[in-house]
């Protein structure tokens, strides 16, 4: 007999933990090499985790609702293999293995079992003054920073017996860049029983200020775990954004009649439907070619223009959340090619079939707030990209049209266009600009063109 460990995999290069979600297989079920035995959800997408082995499941290391840094053991695998394990080190490596603390990506709230206090080997861990613990993300994070190891040590941690998590050395480094007053750690001689508090959002601590005092006719609701991350990502980004949103609107007639007209060709000869959404994702890569600092991001004091064009699309699931796939290397894709990603995309969305990767890599996130009936909106920009566009709906509308022949009023397809940008790169006459060019691109569509 010999025992295989299965490891939490890896999902993807900026993706460092994800969380149990649903344990399929207990101790003592049988399981098939590739069968599938748990679920498990990142900051971005849900998947399944398949054995590696075939066998009996000797034990789960880890609960629903753990957050588990990749590459962790989760589960062991009893097989008919001729090598043994000794018992031993079956029982040391999950300790072991679940040291590091969890990235701050995650929103879910700690698990309410106290992990038990051991010791972890030297190469692992560096103690501070004082016994206090780091992860090796911790030190790696506070050394890139510039944080000194007396600072490190007056870091209020969050995580179990009040170690410095990811999110603890984030805040400290965000707040030292701002001039914030920095709280001083308190020393921790004990696990504390209770949830550890962690630095809430201003809506929740609202929220707890005003617990108890809504009065018995009310619903409570349970955010489920991809609305706490959505909730989370929008306000970071709003605390590390200044946004400013400028508005246009554009004629995009001959854009809608040319799809009326092409649309049940456009099914025949390509298997799928065209929407609006790659005509609009093909003028705003043209336009990002014309002024590329609007694919770019910010990295301290520091400008990163992508040369890569990665759009994001954000996409309504069944639930009301919202998802954002990314179409990489738009430039690249003519309109059929660009179709048929959005397409994909958006299907394999609404049946959570998504991969980590097709979450990834964003560089412009497009955002259709018409699609729910609005004429426009003020989107939050997903960081760390530094602007997102949305489109409002079509609506037929009388317009004075200029001629040289004199003007006259007609009926036309009018379209109200959003863009909200990072004002701390992105200046108003650049964003202005921009989304000014997105419209024209739109207003002079090639109503005669070919599929």
């Amino acid at each position: 007999m010999a025992l295989v460990d299965l490891v939490m995999p890896k999902m993807g290069e900026s993706i460092m933990e994800a969380t149990v979600l649903k344990w399929l297989k207990n101790p003592g079920d049988t399981v098939k090499q590739d069968e599938t035995v748990l679920e498990i959800a990142t900051d971005k997408v849900d998947s399944e985790v398949p054995s590696t082995a075939d066998g009996v499941i000797e034990e789960v290391l880890y609960q629903p609702n753990d957050v588990v840094p990749i590459g962790s053991v989760i589960a062991r695998i009893r097989t008919n293999g001729a090598a043994a394990e000794t018992s031993a080190p079956a029982i040391a490596a999950p300790i072991e293995e679940k040291a590091p603390e969890a990235v701050a990506v995650q929103v879910a709230p700690p698990a309410s079992v106290v992990e038990p206090v051991v010791a972890t080997h030297p190469e692992h861990t560096i103690t501070g003054n004082g016994n206090r613990f780091y992860s090796p993300l911790v030190l790696n994070i506070a050394a890139s920073e510039g944080v000194s190891m007396s600072e490190l040590e007056q870091i209020p941690g969050t995580g179990n017996e009040g170690r410095v998590t990811k999110k603890d050395i984030l805040q400290f480094v965000q707040n030292k860049k701002s001039g914030t007053p920095q709280p001083v750690a308190t020393p921790v001689q004990q696990p504390v029983a209770t949830k550890p508090t962690e630095p809430a959002p201003a809506s929740s601590q609202l929220i707890e200020r005003t617990s108890g005092s809504y009065g018995n006719n009310v619903e409570i609701i349970e955010m489920d775990r991809m609305r706490k991350l959505i909730a989370d990502h929008m306000v970071k980004s709003k605390q590390i954004s200044p946004h400013v949103t400028s508005f246009t609107e554009a004629d995009v007639t001959n854009l809608v009649l040319w799809r009326d007209k092409v649309k049940s060709q456009f099914i025949k000869q390509e298997g799928t439907k065209i929407t609006f959404t790659p005509l609009f994702i093909e003028a705003i890569v043209r336009c990002i070619k014309k002024y590329p600092l609007i694919n770019s991001s910010v990295e301290g004091d520091r400008i990163i223009v992508k040369k890569d064009i990665n759009i994001g699309m954000a996409t309504a699931l069944p639930s009301g959340n919202l998802i954002v796939p990314v179409i990489k290397n738009a430039d690249q894709l003519n309109l059929v090619g660009l179709t048929k990603q959005v397409n994909t995309l958006a299907d394999a969305a609404r049946n959570n079939k998504l991969r980590p990767e097709d979450t990834q890599g964003g560089t412009f996130t497009l955002t259709n707030v018409g699609t729910f009936g609005s004429l426009m909106g003020t989107p939050i920009i997903p960081q760390p990209q530094v602007a997102i566009l949305a489109v409002g709906a079509i609506k037929k509308r009388p317009v004075v049209i200029e001629t040289e022949q004199g003007d006259s009023i007609a009926i036309r397809h009018m379209m109200y266009l959003s863009m909200s940008y990072d004002h701390r790169i992105i200046d108003g006459s650049l964003g202005a600009t921009f989304l000014s060019a997105v419209a024209r691109e739109l207003e002079h569509f090639d109503s005669h063109r070919e599929i």
